[in-house]
């Protein structure tokens, strides 16, 4: 049964594997041949067959698109100004999944939620929005998120297999060391850290040499003046009595004169003399009427008063006596504060404050020294301890090495490419400031170790290996991708797996290898296939088919999913041309029977 994908239709469960969907849907609307296609994809092994020129490439160019955030103006179809992409991944609650959530929390982008939801509306003037959850972001970030969510193999920039900085981190999930290299890199942290603080202290080491120097002459000058709080209030009090001294006595001896009288020459009486009779004639008028007995308490209370005052005036004036000596000592350090004021504060407790805080600083300055000394032996520890790490990683890779290698020698060989060479490089850079090597001499390193670990293969006979990016043939390099996938599944965690003319130059017999090798990969990965082999199709867990329609005098393509007798009849097709016979029909039922009974017992000959 042939089914259009127009609308939008439901997510499907994970199949009996365990699998969790990824990849729930794709919307490409305006791209090439395509008008509007809403595809949903099915868990496992997804193919997609049809004639060449149809749009299936189209399909795998548009999820590139998505994850570029960017389309060609030529791609865009014709009398649109815009495309518009759209893709709905899940996020499973699983470990292969967290680096993605990181990113998606560190970026802002709602990683707590079931789903995530990309879109860009890519337009032939100006730039498009790219939107991830709803969110505006850069192609930078879209790129991040991508490389964590699919592998595209074929004429792609997303294959991740062709960036080598991926390669060692692929030979750590699959020899289980990712553990070991995780606590390398904490311990590269703590040097890198240590490092830097010991740099910065040595090239600081003058500075504060002069700095030393500064804050002990300052330290001195201010403890020798013997600083004291209220001192200057109190200095300032004294220089003005000195100053006045001659007036203040002289005042005083004539406030003698009026209370006392002594000494006075003028005829009116004295204060005291005038009390002391006011006095007596009160206390007749007491004697006579008892009525005014307080106001007599009051002026001999008065009288008491005046003559104790006028007794301290006396000893006042008599004290006074001006010294010029002491005035000049006050001047002097009255002036030894101003001095320390304009350097050090607005008064005498910021000069104070001043020197607590130089005193701190002074003590750091001198316990520099010990910490360079526990800085370096700190470096010396580290540096040991990571020698011994990273050759113990180092030892634990080649080990992995050699096995991956012959993973992947008998993967090759299955796919009838036994004549490519596969090696795994493990370098490593000389540096004399790396690391120390137990074996001796030192390397620079990284987080990860001191390994610089790339894939390199030689697809014909008497080549050099060479980087895999340096493989011409997009089949060739798509078929050697699989068989790298394949001896890597249980380490490889990019989700969706993408592979476009994986089949080219390849017969049948191979075919059939290729599609167990697809089927087996879509155990653990969403895997999407386009192909031209009936024998590939045959394996596939949800299988569609791209053709082209004439609609007015637009050209446009379809995507429809095939099942039942739909399938039969495309496969059916697949051998022997559109004018197949019906033996060529029990040929594909042959065919997909064939796979379901593999697909029961995987590994077993049908």
């Amino acid at each position: 049964m042939r089914k259009p994908v127009t609308g939008i239709s439901p997510a499907l469960p994970p199949d009996s594997r365990g699998f969790a969907l990824v990849l729930l849907q794709l919307r490409v609307k305006a791209i090439g041949i395509i008008e509007d296609i809403n595809w949903a994809l099915g868990p496992g092994l997804n193919v997609i067959t049809g004639e060449t020129g149809v749009g299936k490439s189209l399909i795998i160019d548009a999820v590139e698109a998505l994850l570029a955030g960017r389309v060609e103006e030529d791609l865009i179809r014709h009398g649109a100004d815009r495309a518009y992409l759209e893709g709905v991944f899940t996020l499973p609650q699983d470990d292969a999944v967290s680096p993605l959530r990181e990113l998606l929390a560190d970026k802002g982008l709602n990683a707590d939620e079931e789903t995530l939801v990309i879109n860009c509306e890519p337009r032939r003037q100006g730039r498009g929005i790219i939107r991830v959850n709803g969110y505006a972001v850069t192609r930078g970030v879209l790129n991040q998120i991508g490389s964590l969510l699919v592998d595209i193999h074929g004429q792609s920039e997303h294959l991740s297999l062709l960036d080598k900085s991926y390669h060692r981190y692929l030979l750590d999930c699959y020899g289980h060391t990712l553990d070991l290299g995780r606590s390398f890199g904490a311990r590269a942290q703590e040097l890198r850290k240590a490092e830097e603080e010991l740099r910065v202290l040595v090239d600081e080491e003058k500075e504060r040499a002069r700095r030393e120097e500064f804050l002990r002459f300052q330290l001195d000058e201010i403890k020798r003046a013997e600083l004291h709080e209220g001192e200057e209030e109190a200095l300032q009090g004294e220089r003005n009595i000195l100053a006045a001294s001659e007036q203040l006595k002289a005042l005083s001896f004539e406030a003698c004169q009026t209370l006392c009288g002594e000494g006075a020459a003028g005829s009116s009486a004295p204060v005291l003399e005038k009390l002391s009779e006011a006095v007596r004639t009160v206390k007749k008028l007491v004697g006579l009427d008892p009525a005014l007995k307080k106001q007599l308490d009051f002026l001999e209370e008065s009288l008491y008063g005046l003559e104790e005052t006028a007794r301290d005036i006396r000893a006042y004036g008599e004290r006074l006596e001006y010294d010029p000596k002491r005035l000049e000592e006050i001047e002097t350090r009255l002036e030894l504060i101003r001095g320390l004021k304009r350097k050090y504060g607005q008064s005498v407790p910021e000069i104070l404050d001043y020197l607590e805080k130089a005193g701190r600083e002074m003590a750091e300055i001198s316990h520099s020294g010990e910490r360079k000394a526990a800085l370096i032996e700190t470096c010396s520890r580290l540096r040991e301890e990571l020698g011994r790490m990273a050759a113990e990683l180092s030892q634990q890779r080649c080990r992995a090495a050699k096995q991956l290698l012959t993973e992947v020698e008998r993967e090759l060989g299955d796919l009838n490419m036994s004549q490519v060479k596969f090696e795994v490089a493990i370098t490593r850079e000389p540096d004399p400031e790396g690391i120390p090597s137990p074996e001796g001499g030192s390397y620079a390193y990284s987080n990860s170790g001191v390994d610089i670990v790339e894939f390199l293969a030689a697809t014909n006979p008497g080549e050099p290996l060479k980087p895999l990016i340096k493989i011409a043939s997009t089949g060739e390099i798509s078929r050697f991708a699989l068989a790298l996938k394949s001896a890597l599944t249980g380490a490889d965690n990019i989700p969706v797996l993408i592979f476009d003319e994986i089949d080219i130059g390849v017969g049948g017999r191979s075919g059939e290898v290729i599609g167990k090798k697809l089927w087996n990969l879509a155990r653990n990965h969403q895997v999407i296939c386009v192909t031209h082999l009936p024998q590939i199709a045959a394996f596939a867990d949800a299988h569609y088919s791209v053709h082209k329609d004439v609609s007015g005098a637009r050209t446009l393509s379809r995507l429809d999913v095939l099942e039942g007798n739909a399938r039969i009849e495309e496969l059916a097709a697949m051998l022997a041309g559109p004018q197949y016979s019906e033996t060529a029909r029990e040929n594909a039922r042959e065919l997909i029977q064939r796979a379901v009974l593999w697909k029961e017992h995987p590994g077993k000959k049908t």
